[in-house]
């Protein structure tokens, strides 16, 4: 009984004796089966058009050489038009760099717009002050007024609160940060449109802010 005692142990150590895991390297996009070129295009607004020609090498330089996507400038069809590479390390570097351009179209610095490059869970929300309450002629002149506030003040008052930032382009508004950071500023500035004063405002987000803090 000993000997097959002693045979059994011996087979059970042989068997969990296994080669090493192989180690495969992940698939460039051009690698994986049925993959095609991919191409996305951004619409260049008239009122972007010069600005974009003065930072093109900010935008050109990040987009080509660190996220290894080829970009160009449709002049016919005033597009910006962007496409992989066989070297584009992940596909989604793609849409990641289509959004960067599209920030920049909608008005935010290029400085600004880049960390979408950098980070993960950035995006930007957009709305009109109409989606929150119908405003016509000089009511909606001081709503937009309210909402930037003397010199910029309260936007930019928003914008440091809440780690975002916000563009109020007419009657549009356009907020690049986090989930949770714009959904703090998009309270505020729908507060402001409602018809609060800007003092009110402020408390509720020093409020709302520290509770934040707190969390994290």
């Amino acid at each position: 009984m000993a000997s097959s005692s002693m045979e059994v142990d011996n087979v059970l150590s042989e068997q969990k004796v296994l080669p090493p895991k192989p180690k495969f390297e992940p698939l460039k996009p051009h690698e994986m089966p049925g993959a095609a070129v991919q191409f996305r295009k951004v619409s260049v607004p008239p009122h972007r058009y010069t600005p974009l020609k003065k930072v093109w090498m900010d935008i050109y330089t990040p987009v080509f050489e660190q996220m290894k996507i080829d970009i160009r400038m449709n002049l016919k069809g005033r597009k910006v038009e962007l496409k992989t590479r066989h070297d584009t390390p992940d596909i989604s570097n793609l849409q990641k760099c289509a959004d960067f351009v599209h920030a920049f179209m909608l008005g935010f610095d290029v400085i600004d717009a880049i960390a979408i490059l950098r980070l993960d869970e950035l995006y930007v929300e957009s709305f009109e002050i109409k989606d929150v309450k119908t405003l016509r002629g000089d009511h909606l002149s001081r709503a937009i007024g309210r909402l930037s506030g003397k010199g910029g003040k309260t936007k930019f008052t928003i914008e440091n609160a809440s780690k975002t930032r916000i563009v109020i382009a007419d009657t549009k508004i356009h907020i690049l940060g986090s989930f949770a950071n714009i959904k703090i500023a998009r309270d505020s500035l729908c507060y402001l449109i409602m018809g609060s004063p800007a003092g009110k405002v402020y408390s509720k987000l020093r409020a709302v802010t520290s509770r934040m803090a707190e969390r994290f």
